[in-house]
């Protein structure tokens, strides 16, 4: 009979907990979502607690004392508001995460004693993202999803000739810092600004770097720096520094074509640009040298003008021999 009393009181004490909205816990309870946090299964940054709702915009609810509305997907329809189970219909639309999770502790009070409430963002309706620079199609996109950086380039179109080696993201602080080591805050202190390689994510060569992006990120394609080489070369000309940040000076003269018969490369020259300055500083560079492999090879930096000279005995003998190349012909013609 004691037994039968001791189990009555345990089965009425659950019953009034339930009464209040409590239920009794048996071991240590889950630790709370935190809106803003970083998850495992959500790659990129989630949008900070002042990230505006608007219609579109799908979240999920955290609540463990309501089953009927924990975490279960809920859309926000186009008049901004949303219909909860127990809650009914509750405006979100305009208002920050942190405004909405209050409105729905306020409301949900009615039903419980101590709702403890948090929200998060798991879809975005619209994200306007602009791509501007050297890309096919620049412009603003309105994309849907969860899309990388790789899936709104090619939206773009991809990249156009004249792209260079790196890419820049800024992303307003409101939906979080940029997941990458070289993002910084800008000293206005409302945008996270970060750059990274293109070749890494065209390669898929660090796919960690082939991040989300965000509503209103804006990616910036530059376009590539270039080298020049004149003088007695087969083909002068300036030349892209696609995905290099620099070549070499025989990467310059292999892209120009070679050496003209009447170059003096012992004697070239690199025109490098000071900054501040409207001269350039001219270092001495024996080609030849290097050609003959008596030297090492010279990185050229972006803007560099590499000059071949020429060697004038060269070129008056070079003149020489076509001159009489085209008598020759010329007698050959008049014969016949």
């Amino acid at each position: 009979m004691r037994h039968i009393h001791l189990l009555g009181s345990i089965l009425l004490c659950c019953l009034a907990a339930k009464a209040f909205g409590q239920s009794p816990e048996i071991g240590p309870r889950p630790a709370a979502f935190v809106p803003g946090a970083k998850s495992e299964t959500t790659p990129g940054t989630p949008p900070a607690a002042g990230y505006v709702l608007g219609p579109g915009d799908q979240i999920a609810i955290r609540l463990s004392d309501a089953d009927e509305i924990n975490d279960k997907p809920v859309q926000i329809d186009n008049d901004g508001l949303l219909r909860l189970p127990l809650v009914g219909r509750l405006q979100a639309g305009g208002l920050t995460l942190t405004q909405f999770e209050a409105a729905l502790t306020e409301r949900l009070r009615t039903y419980l004693i101590h709702p403890d409430v948090s929200v998060s963002v798991t879809a975005f309706h619209s994200q306007p993202v602009s791509v501007v620079g050297a890309v096919k199609s620049p412009g603003v996109y309105q994309v849907e999803g969860r899309r990388t950086i790789f899936e709104v380039l090619s939206v773009a179109g991809g990249l156009d000739t004249t792209a260079g080696a790196i890419l820049n993201i800024t992303r307003r602080l409101e939906f979080g810092r940029i997941p990458l080591p070289s993002a910084v805050d800008d000293p206005t202190g409302r945008f996270s600004i970060a750059n990274l390689k293109l070749k890494s994510i065209l390669s898929a060569g660090n796919p960690e770097e082939n991040i989300a992006i965000m509503p209103h990120d804006v990616i910036t394609v530059p376009r590539a720096e270039r080298v020049y080489v004149i003088g007695e070369v087969q083909k002068a000309g300036g030349f892209l520094l696609n995905e290099e940040e620099s070549i070499s000076v025989l990467q310059a003269l292999s892209l120009a074509g070679g050496l003209d018969r009447s170059a003096s490369p012992k004697n070239a020259r690199i025109l490098r640009a000071t900054p501040g300055a409207h001269k350039r500083n001219e270092l001495a560079v024996n080609v030849k040298a290097i050609l003959d492999g008596k030297a090492s090879d010279i990185q050229l930096k972006p803007d560099d003008i590499l000059f071949i000279p020429n060697s004038q005995p060269k070129r008056a003998a070079s003149r020489a021999a076509e001159a009489a190349i085209q008598i020759a012909t010329g007698v050959i013609i008049w014969r016949h």
